[in-house]
């Protein structure tokens, strides 16, 4: 599955597309059920050492919606923090089931 990738107000660059691609491959194989993917990337203003905002939707059938947000100093880092808050929520979730 590709996931939906939007950089607000900046060109976001192949390496950071392919290593959003890359964990987010890997979160799904984890939880086959996951249908959709959706990551909004945004500098968030002033200029300041933390100002690289990661937000991550996944669409699970029969679910509401899973949502995290994380702001770190680098894309990367907030792709991370985002990708771990959802997987307790997906742990959360299988529980449930």
């Amino acid at each position: 599955m590709e996931a939906t990738i939007k950089a607000i107000h900046f060109d976001i660059s192949e390496k950071l597309v392919s290593f959003i691609n890359k964990k987010i491959d890997k979160l799904c194989r984890r939880y086959e059920s996951i249908t959709d993917a959706e990551v909004n990337l945004t500098l968030v203003k002033p200029e300041t050492a933390k100002n690289k905002e990661a937000g991550i939707k996944l669409t699970i059938p029969g679910a509401p919606d899973l949502f995290a947000s994380k702001i770190a100093d680098t894309f990367e880092e907030a792709i991370d923090l985002s990708l771990d808050a959802l997987e307790k929520q997906l742990e959360k979730e299988k529980a449930k089931k």
